[in-house]
């Protein structure tokens, strides 16, 4: 099974556009393919025109294209099985939540709006026939330290980015996660009160 007849579509209860039924995370990325920066500037304009409180906008990226120095650092950062599989994606993306504004004044809302440009950023990259996948599992006190963030600046989240490849490449326990069908609790039980 290629990556082209790799369907791994959602099964809803309820219609939703195509975009989000086919948008799926997988781990198996073209090594040999680099990133089509025309649909990488797309999504991260899509990841700026998400919603803001007050328009602070209190997100930051760091793009790191496959080959670079920058990538380098951030595939160190990676951990456990994702240093298996995510170096071969053409770009990954740091998401910063800004935690605090210059002047030092708390801003709670920044991991929300940080996770809206991120799902923006997805939804954008999939239109485009990209593929995302979203880590937490990355040292972010060394991704702080290699970039000199500043404390204010929180590393949140990594997002691999590329064209989908050979799932059959990864390490088996991997191949199995690639296929493996996709699933969600139903709506009533994310529902604390729904009168």
């Amino acid at each position: 099974m290629g990556a082209a007849t790799l369907d791994q579509s959602a099964t809803t209860d309820h219609p939703i556009l195509d975009v989000l039924v086919e948008r799926w995370s997988p781990r198996a990325y073209d090594a040999a393919v680099a990133i089509d920066e025309q649909k990488l500037n797309s999504a991260l304009e899509a990841a700026r025109w998400s919603p803001s409180a007050n328009n602070v906008q209190p997100w930051r990226f760091i793009v790191a294209r496959r080959g670079t120095a920058t990538h380098a650092a951030i595939v160190e950062s990676l951990m456990g099985f994702n240093q298996a599989w995510a170096p071969n994606a053409s770009a990954l993306v740091v998401a910063i939540a800004e935690t605090k504004n210059a002047n030092g004044d708390e801003q709670p809302w920044a991991f929300y709006d940080l996770g809206q440009a991120v799902a923006h950023f997805s939804v954008q990259a999939h239109a485009e026939g990209l593929h995302v996948h979203q880590m937490a599992g990355f040292d972010g006190a060394q991704i702080s330290e290699k970039f000199g963030l500043e404390e204010r600046f929180v590393p949140f989240t990594i997002t691999a980015v590329g064209d989908f490849g050979d799932h059959t490449e990864l390490p088996e326990a991997l191949q199995e996660r690639e296929v493996a069908p996709r699933t969600r609790r139903p709506i009533a039980e994310s529902l604390v009160v729904n009168d």
